[in-house]
């Protein structure tokens, strides 16, 4: 099997459509006429695939609209296809991109955790001779459309990466329009990922990346420029599209569109922020559609006979359920997805033949129960302390009693634990990520520094197990008092941490600052997902088999106790602030 997907690839690398996925054949050449131009964006996937069935007879009938009206259809997407639930992780990935094939996907880009696999295999690092984005690399060359990464380079030689069917651009002709279609990833991607697996590449600032592959597709006869990038932001109020109040300012994407040339890039699908965009930021218009296969965004381009954009529409977010809110995705059994140009949306049969299989392979896993009940859901938080992440580094010290503290990051706690009997299906959407545990042997000093650093940080919270931290402003500056294991937190003493070898590798920053040697950490072969199972199911049985997220959080009896919001700031001194994933 493995010799016919590197034949596929090849073929594929070799013989690249000039025609997006899903046209028969090259559109021939058309006389200067109006046509509309329907620009579809997806983003931040994560491995749903249940959902792709239902969004392939979205797409099917907008392109049986545009065809009706000598129009076409560019379909992108925006990065994280893979990682996230335990049918695309199991196989690595390689349902979502047969899923995408089948739909016809134009590009897409390279979110961070696309990295995260690491190499080909059960393995998130490589081991000798082993390549450690070997696992990316396969799906890239199984895919019928190109990745597109402008602004990832080989750090040696600040060249593009050269692998088969990973592009800085790709050039198309779609209704008789050249489109030009750029891929740029997040400037965070080197420690939002695993760091051993991003080793010998860099990201360089994404709008000069951009801006030069827009001037060379706009001197090969470009007519549409398309952004598509794992970068965003993320706005509230979708009513008027030219207003972005409800917008937040200082995400990444707004750097970028800063640094842009006027006129540089007609539409940006955006991604890497969960959040919704529908507007017009600098004259372009952006799209983003929260994530896990909820919602799609569209730009409708009107190109005037001079062969000139002349118009573009922006639709709000369009959720694949009737019904659903902005943090729910609806089971698909109960989704209920309507009309859509004028047609009723009918789930795509191939895409689900693909789904189904993948649902199969990982059934028995996914369903399997932990022996715990949870009395009502139990939630995650990305900027707050959550009964989560309290629960998962509770776990990590039920799991590795040697360790006196346990952290996790904001960014690690995925989907919330609902109410009901726990799967490991569940378990796994929770906390998706293969990584291993890690033990720090570190001072009170350094544990100091970690806490009080990340309070005066806005962007993803860091989640405690054993240690209490209570934070006030006493003579301009912010005063931190922990407590670990109930005792007053000694700076010269010696504590053992239990975390992620994410974290201990360098992942967030947050380790990597406080400079420890490498003998200081120690990373094992225990999976924290596995190890986490094992710990539930030997509570089966006892009192704790009942899981009440009040006894995990509570705003009374917070484990970090501070008034306001992050970042901390005391007097005139200013925080450090950075935003994490």
């Amino acid at each position: 099997m493995k010799s016919v997907r590197l034949l596929v690839g090849f073929l594929v690398a070799c013989s690249h459509p000039a025609t997006p996925p899903g046209e028969t054949h090259p559109a021939p050449p058309r006389a200067a006429r109006p046509v509309t131009l329907s620009i579809v964006g997806t983003n931040d996937l994560h491995g749903a695939l249940e959902r792709l069935p239902v969004l392939a007879g979205y797409v099917a009938n907008l392109r049986a609209a545009r065809a009706a009206d000598g129009g076409g259809v560019v379909l992108v997407d925006g990065g994280d296809l893979f990682q996230g639930t335990l049918e695309s992780n199991v196989t690595e990935g390689v349902d979502v991109v047969r899923a995408y094939n089948q739909i016809g996907y134009t590009a897409s880009a390279l979110g961070n955790h696309e990295f995260d696999y690491g190499p080909e295999g059960p393995r998130t690092v490589a081991g000798a001779g082993e390549d450690p984005r070997g696992a990316l690399k396969a799906r890239v060359r199984e895919a019928k459309f190109p990745f597109v990464a402008s602004n990832i380079v080989e750090q040696a030689t600040g060249k593009p990466l050269a692998w088969p069917n990973l592009m800085t651009s790709t050039l198309i002709e779609v209704a008789g329009v050249k489109v030009g279609i750029i891929g740029a990833s997040t400037e965070q991607t080197p420690r939002t990922t695993m760091p051993a697996n991003f080793a010998g590449l860099a990201v360089t600032p994404p709008a000069a990346a951009i801006a030069e592959q827009a001037k060379e597709l706009r001197a090969r006869g470009a007519q549409v420029i398309v952004a598509t990038m794992h970068i965003g932001s993320g706005c509230k109020n979708f009513d008027n599209p030219d207003d972005a109040s409800s917008c937040n300012h200082s995400d990444e994407l707004f750097k970028l569109l800063a640094g842009l040339p006027r006129g540089a890039v007609d539409v940006i699908v955006a991604g890497h922020t969960h959040a919704g965009i529908a507007h017009r930021l600098e004259g372009v218009a952006v799209i983003e559609s929260y994530s896990s296969g909820r919602a799609f965004g569209r730009v409708d381009l009107q190109i005037g006979a001079d062969g000139r954009v002349a118009a573009a529409h922006i639709a709000r977010p369009h959720r694949l359920c009737e019904g659903e809110k902005d943090g729910s995705a609806a089971p698909m059994a109960s989704c209920a997805p309507g009309e859509y140009e004028g047609k009723p949306v009918i789930a795509d049969p191939a895409v689900q033949h693909i789904v189904d299989e993948a649902l199969a392979r990982a059934g028995e896993r996914r369903r399997e129960k932990l022996g715990i009940t949870i009395a009502q859901t139990i939630r995650r938080a990305h900027a707050a302390e959550s009964a989560e992440g309290n629960l998962f580094c509770d776990l990590m010290l039920a799991a590795r009693p040697d360790a006196q503290v346990s952290v996790t990051n904001g960014g690690g706690l995925r989907a919330d634990l609902p109410a009901g009997e726990l799967t490991y299906g569940q378990l796994f959407e929770a906390i998706p990520f293969d990584n291993r545990f890690a033990l720090i042997e570190l001072s009170g000093k350094d544990l100091r520094q970690l806490v009080t650093s990340n309070l005066q940080r806005s962007g993803g919270i860091l989640s405690w197990g054993g240690l209490t931290a209570k934070a006030r402003c006493s003579a301009g500056k912010l005063d931190v008092q922990i407590r670990v294991a109930g005792k007053p937190l000694d700076d010269t003493a010696s504590y053992k941490l239990a975390t992620s070898d994410f974290l201990a590798s360098g992942g967030d920053g947050m380790i990597a600052r406080l400079k420890l040697s490498e003998r200081a950490i120690h990373v094992t072969d225990m999976i924290i997902r596995d190890a986490f199972s094992d710990v539930l199911r030997s509570w089966k049985g006892t009192p704790k088999a009942a899981l009440d997220p009040a006894q995990l959080f509570s705003p009374a009896t917070r484990r970090l106790d501070y008034e306001g919001n992050r970042p901390l700031e005391c007097g005139s001194s200013p925080a450090e602030k950075e935003t994490e994933p």
